[in-house]
């Protein structure tokens, strides 16, 4: 592990360093350096299904390669490990034809067999290693090994964003050793063996991952210039909770890039002569979502209410910068099938009172409102992911109070989170956020056997009765309906369905932000603002 004396460096070194770089001549990339890479989290679990989570993803993206590739600045799908692919009309066929030659990191081949046997893992899990089923393949039925490099995947009804989904985090594609693992073994960065440009080569369980560039890797993303192995040598990706030691890390040339800057240091970072990306998720906004199977919030009159008394815009000032736009939607502006319902997401005390009044909900002596002896207290768990969460639902909660309500959050790490998140009588509120560019995210979000925000009747609570079969089927009809402009159409619906409901009431949209040196050169992010240093290079100094 690194040590990080950085409370001894003083601004002004950091403005010298900073313009030091800034100063150096554009040269041509070169190869060679460790990257080391601060993260604020820990992974969890490196089955690709479950990269949606930053730190997982963050590891993911270095040493898997996916089918297709999603341009991030066009949004288009490319070719990568799949040459060409066609599919049938109706999108319940798709076809790839493979690029010849690549192998894992483990020297098996990345061939038909092995892509066949990774999406009929993702598409169908496999209940006897624990490998759950991916978000992202809906109606997945089985695959077919045409020939060595040709494989065809059918599916049960129309699946029209399974190409957006060979490109995803979720479907980086890994040996058959690595499928072959119980999932809980899969926490072990050393047991993921991809094709990509880097391989795992050491890891400290918690702390730190170590990853080496693959001499022999050719098959980078066919439009992109580079194809042969990667710039650097090696890359550490080194647990750094504290956002002030990850700083000044950077600060004291001790990192070279960060993840999770928060608003309030981006200028001040930016200042001293860092680089600062702000990496869209282009998908389901930073938001809260309501357990309508509780009874303080299963009155749509209440849920209404607290959305009127939430004021995004003050958040947004308050807490945030200007990557950080105030969501006019359940997705993002950026995301496919953003539909602007800024109408519908007014900041109104007066309307919120109403309806809690119409709703039956008298003010207490205490301020708060109570009904049939329950006092309106929701309860709500801190999301350690998202960016000052604690702070924005405390803001939340200040709002609330305006109108007689109260936001009670508990700590993110808590021992009893996880369980008490799957009961809507113990949490009527949880935060949301997820990224995908395809409007199937918010099936993902939403969806009961996906993420199931709302907790809906079979799902993954074990005791909710609620369901809405209305909501349910918009979502479907974004997984399945073929005419592209239909399929806008309906997440549209979802979207105007789901704020009408007040199932949930978005904040922000949610960038990942970064700072790296400015000796650093050649990073780049996939579509959903996952870092890619297949191209990065260390300029010398």
């Amino acid at each position: 592990m690194f040590n990080f004396p950085f409370k001894t460096l003083t601004s002004g070194l950091a403005v010298v360093l900073g313009a030091a770089a800034a100063a150096s001549p554009a040269i041509a990339a070169v190869q060679g350096g460790t990257l080391i890479y601060l993260e604020q989290q820990a992974h969890t679990n490196l089955y690709p299904p479950s990269g949606g989570f930053y730190p997982n993803g963050g590891i993911l993206n270095q040493v898997t390669d996916k089918l297709t590739y999603q341009n991030p600045k066009t949004l288009e799908i490319e070719p990568w490990i799949a040459e060409s692919w066609s599919s049938n009309p109706d999108k319940t066929e798709y076809t790839f034809k493979l690029r010849p030659g690549v192998t894992f990191s483990d020297g098996t081949p990345l061939d038909a067999n092995a892509v066949a046997k990774n999406f009929d893992t993702y598409g169908l899990g496999n209940k006897s290693l624990r490998l759950p089923v991916s978000e992202v393949i809906n109606n997945y039925d089985h695959s077919e090994v045409i020939d060595p490099l040709t494989v065809k995947f059918y599916f049960k009804r129309s699946s029209p964003g399974f190409l957006q989904g060979t490109a995803t985090i979720g479907s980086g594609l890994v040996s058959l050793s690595t499928l072959n693992r119980q999932y809980d073994e899969l926490g072990d960065a050393r047991h993921i063996i991809g094709s990509g440009p880097f391989v795992v080569s050491g890891e400290t369980l918690g702390r730190e991952v170590d990853l080496s560039v693959r001499k022999d890797y050719h098959w980078g993303p066919a439009k992109l210039a580079q194809q042969g192995r990667a710039n650097l040598d090696a890359i550490k990706v080194i647990v750094t909770p504290e956002d002030s030691v990850r700083i000044g890390a950077l600060q004291a040339g001790q990192a070279d890039f960060i993840r999770q800057i928060q608003a309030y240091d981006e200028k001040q970072t930016q200042d001293q002569g860092f680089t600062i990306y702000a990496a869209p998720t282009r998908g389901v906004n930073d938001s809260i979502a309501f357990r309508p199977d509780n009874p303080l919030v299963a009155d749509i009159r209440v849920r209404q209410a607290l959305l009127h008394a939430t004021d995004s815009k003050q958040i947004v000032d308050t807490l945030f910068s200007a990557n950080y736009p105030q969501a006019k939607s359940v997705i993002a502006s950026s995301a496919a099938g953003f539909v602007d319902l800024s109408d519908k997401l007014t900041f109104d005390l007066a309307k919120a009172n109403r309806l809690l009044d119409e709703a039956g909900w008298q003010k207490g002596s205490d301020g708060l409102r109570q009904k049939e002896g329950k006092k309106l207290l929701l309860t709500v768990y801190e999301s350690l992911p998202q960016p000052q969460n604690k702070a924005v639902l405390q803001l939340v909660s200040q709002q609330w109070g305006k109108v007689g309500a109260r936001l009670n959050i508990l700590a993110g790490d808590a021992g009893s989170r996880v369980a008490d998140n799957l009961d809507p009588q113990k949490t009527p509120a949880s935060v949301v956020e997820v990224g995908r560019a395809d409007p199937d995210v918010i099936k993902s979000q939403f969806y009961p056997t996906n993420r199931d925000g709302l907790l809906q009747q079979g799902g993954t609570s074990q005791n909710s009765k609620f369901i809405d079969n209305s909501l349910n089927q918009l979502l479907l009809g974004i997984a399945s309906e073929v005419d592209p402009a239909k399929r806008l159409q309906i997440a549209g619906e979802a979207q105007k369905y789901l704020l009408d409901q007040a199932y949930v009431i978005p904040f922000f949209e949610e960038p990942q932000v970064f700072a790296g040196a400015l000796y650093l050169k050649g990073v780049n992010f996939e579509a959903v603002g996952r870092p890619s240093f297949y191209g990065a290079w260390l300029e010398k100094r």
